[in-house]
This record gives C-alpha cells, structure tokens and sequence, in this order.
C-alpha cells in the first residue's frame, strides 16, 4: 500500500482542494483513507459545510489517470454506477470524486454459504449484466494475444523463477496456448478487469464500480470469474457451475452470446478464463512482494492456487500441469510460506 505520509504531495493536494474551493488550507480537511496495489493514494475531503469527498492522488510520474478519468465519463453516461467527477488536474495527478463511503462488498460476506453473501453475489451479477449491457466497448485497449500472453508470463517469471526458483512444467507451453484460444473465442465486452468484491463499493443499500481504469475490450467471462473466483470465497463446484449457467442463459437473451453456445462449451470456457486469471493473480502477488514490496499478498497465494486447481479439474486436457501443481508446485510453495513465516 502507498504510504499515507507523502506530506509534500498531501499538502499540494489540500492546496489544490482549497482553491477548488474558495477556502484556505487551514480550512479544508484531509484524512487518508486508502490506498491501493499501485501508487494511488485515496483521503477523504471534509468541508466546512460537512459535505465530503473522495480525492485521489495519482503521481503523473507513476499513474497515467486519463483512463479513469475517460471511463468514469463514458461509464456515467450510460448510466453505470460510478462515481462523479468533481474535479480533474491531470499535470497535477488530483481528482475529486464522489465519496462512497468505507464499505466495500466484502464486508458484507458472512462466509461462503451465508445466504447474504449468496445474496450480494447475485446483486454483483446484476450489476455485470449491465455493465456489459450499456458499457460502450469504443476507446478500450484491447484485451488481445500480446496482453493476455504476457499477464500468463507472469506466473513463470515472477512465480515460478523469482519466487520459488522453480522452471516451468513441460506442458506450460501447451497450456498457455490453449488459455489464449480459449479467451480470444468468446463474445468481446467491456471488462472492468478487477471485478472482485473489493471494487464494488455499497452505498445506501446500493453497489458502485470503483478502479475501473485498466478496463479493456475482451471476453465476456472475465469478470464473471473475477467475482466468482476472486479474494474472498470459495464456492462449491456446483454452486459456480449454476451461476454460470444462469449468466449463460441471460447473456443469449440479452444478445451477448451466440445461441448455439451450449452449456458445457461456455462452462469450459468459464474454467479456462478462470484459470489465466489465477496464474496471473499468482505471478502479480509475487511481483508486488518481490519488487515493490509491498506486504500482505504472499499469504493470499494459496487462495488462488485453490482456485487454479479446481479450474484445471474442468479442463481434463491438462491434467499433467494439474498433477504438476499437486506433486512440485503445492509444495514448493508452502515450504518457501513456511520459511518467510
């Protein structure tokens, strides 16, 4: 997480909220409130009217915030939840932004079978149906062969040869291909890229999309399995499979997927998406560990590799990279967690 004592950049950003304004700095109100995987920094604004915002400090040397900025336009114009744009200095790297409170999503989870948190996920799927409904996909980067083929090659590089000094199984190859192919079939969407709890915001009763700025044109089950699959649940193999099959049904009625798509087809591919995603979540965490030392991702490992296990058990075609994480992978990394504890 960024450190919340960069007093020369915090001070420059109280200045810039007091001219906004119409207050002196003395008058206007900073409390930090987050910060996130990259070199944003979030603090809550109070007003002497009481009236609060969010504003975020995006170093221009280090965060490039047009994106967000572009996508929080577009997205409010088609009516998705996102929050409001108060005030934008690119040079500078400040935005002033709705306050949507303290309450990610996953504070409302009360474990995986909870009938809440079943609950909201079915409120999250919601929202995803109409993101991908109203989103335009003009203006996104592509999520195509180089970028999809280079998240893959995070988990040998970072994963595997950083972290646990291991080389890739002989199947890697074979597999990365076949993930690629598999993602590139699908129905093109706009794709938030992080569709996990921690980016669904609940304001009065209500969700909000937040971090929205890494959004890309690609396929149509990435977010679906970055909810599904994400930080904080596990569910049963039959309970993904039915929630799978539902957004199937409703993507063919809303005339995002083609018909003939059956079942079973979109279900592997659901496993697929599921499993690049994992391999990358993998490659990253050890990433930000390794080289921006950051804390707390290393003990989420074996979460993922969860995830990734139970996605290559619906993709029988590679069952030797499955043994491979059971009989070296697993092990390796729970010894180097073990020897780090």
């Amino acid at each position: 997480m960024p450190e919340a004592t960069d007093s020369t950049r915090t001070q420059r950003l109280q200045a810039w909220a007091a001219r906004r304004h119409g207050l002196s700095p003395q008058a206007v109100s900073l409390r930090f409130a987050a910060g996130d995987a990259s070199f944003r920094r979030y603090f809550r604004l109070e007003l002497p009217d009481g009236t609060t915002r969010m504003l975020m400090d995006a170093p221009p040397d280090r965060e490039d915030s047009s994106p967000f900025v572009a996508i929080a336009e577009q997205w409010g114009a088609a009516g998705l939840p996102v929050p409001a744009l108060h005030g934008v200095d690119l040079d500078a790297g400040f935005l002033e932004l709705d306050d949507l409170g303290d309450t990610p999503l996953q504070d409302r989870f009360a474990g995986d079978d909870d009938p809440a948190t079943l609950a909201w996920h079915e409120r999250a799927l919601d929202l995803l149906h109409e993101l991908q409904n109203r989103a335009p996909v003009d203006g996104l980067p592509a999520y195509d062969t180089t970028l999809l083929g280079r998240e893959l090659d995070l988990f040998p590089d970072w994963c595997l040869g950083e972290w646990l000094d291991l080389t890739p199984p002989p199947g890697w190859a074979t597999l990365r291909e076949a993930l690629i192919a598999s993602a590139l079939a699908q129905p093109v969407v706009a794709v938030h890229r992080d569709f996990d709890a921690m980016n669904l915001m609940v304001k009065d009763d209500a969700l909000y999309l937040i971090d929205f700025q890494d959004a890309v044109a690609g396929p149509l089950s990435y977010d679906l399995i970055s909810l599904l699959r994400g930080r904080y649940c596990r569910f049963a193999p039959a309970r993904l499979a039915a929630w799978t099959e539902a957004f199937r049904v409703r993507a063919i009625a809303d005339g995002r997927l083609a018909e003939d798509v059956d079942a079973a087809t979109f279900l592997a591919r659901v496993q697929a998406m599921a499993a690049q995603r994992s391999l990358k979540v993998l490659g990253i965490f050890c990433r930000l560990t390794l080289r921006d030392a950051r804390q707390g991702y290393l003990e989420r490992l074996p979460h993922f590799l969860g995830h990734l296990e139970e996605s290559l058990a619906g993709l029988p075609d590679h069952a030797a990279f499955r043994s491979w994480l059971a009989e070296t992978f697993r092990p390796a990394l729970a010894a180097r967690l073990e020897a780090c504890a």
